[in-house]
């Protein structure tokens, strides 16, 4: 291998290590904001919208390190997969951090309304969840682990049901009316749990790919067979 390929791998490395990174400073500010939404604490809430700042950056650094690497270098294809993969995962994690920005803004918004401990705690719940799928995404794409990968969708499922389960509990407050109101925002806040759970799951699909050659949407129905790419 010349100085020039072993230089290149050596810079490819510290852009996976760079995603890695990212990814436990994007879970760390989405646990913060259901933190902040379960304890009702408006000056976390601001913690986690400055705390975005840090996820864009690492984002908006690995994109330009990814670019660097494919205008300096001609990647062969193994690497070129690695490469596509780690943009498309950094993308996912800017929008995990998106998604903690939207709850501490919601919730700063419901903080003068009563609320209901039921709605907390399915929240709570999704969130621990949800949590804990950004860790085995990451973890699927440290070890590559290919296993792993596919429990993600099965991982999904309590997020999901629970989702859907949110406009009843919130109807059942109903009587109301600044409950419902408080009651409105939170079946947002659930929405935005559930598209964390969803980009866990785009990412474990990103790993497969690069472990298999084979794209699939693990939850597509319209995509039941995998789609070979070169």
């Amino acid at each position: 291998m010349t100085d020039i390929r072993i230089r290149f791998h050596e810079q490819l490395e510290q852009v996976e290590q760079h995603v890695h990174s990212m990814g436990a400073a994007a879970g760390e500010l989405f646990g913060a904001a259901v933190r902040a939404l379960v304890d009702d604490d408006a000056e976390q809430c601001d913690k986690v919208i400055a705390g975005d700042d840090l996820i864009d950056e690492f984002y908006l650094r690995t994109e330009e390190r990814i670019l660097n690497l494919f205008a300096l270098q001609t990647p062969v294809a193994s690497d070129l997969r690695l490469l596509t993969v780690i943009l498309h995962i950094n993308l996912h994690l800017e929008r995990v951090g998106d998604m903690a920005v939207n709850l501490a803004k919601i919730t700063k918004l419901a903080i003068d309304l009563p609320r209901s401990p039921q709605v907390l705690s399915t929240l709570e719940e999704m969130g621990t969840i949800a949590l804990r799928m950004i860790a085995a995404s990451m973890d699927a794409f440290a070890r590559r682990d290919l296993e792993l990968c596919y429990q993600l969708p099965t991982m999904d499922e309590p997020i999901d049901r629970l989702n859907r389960g949110m406009v009843t509990q919130i109807l059942e407050i109903a009587d109301d009316k600044r409950m419902l109101e408080w009651g409105i925002r939170m079946h947002v806040i659930s929405r935005q749990i559930e598209r964390v759970g969803d980009h866990a799951v785009d990412i474990a699909e990103q790993v497969a790919f690069l472990m298999t050659g084979e794209f699939r949407e693990f939850t597509d129905a319209s995509h039941p067979q995998p789609q070979q790419l070169a």
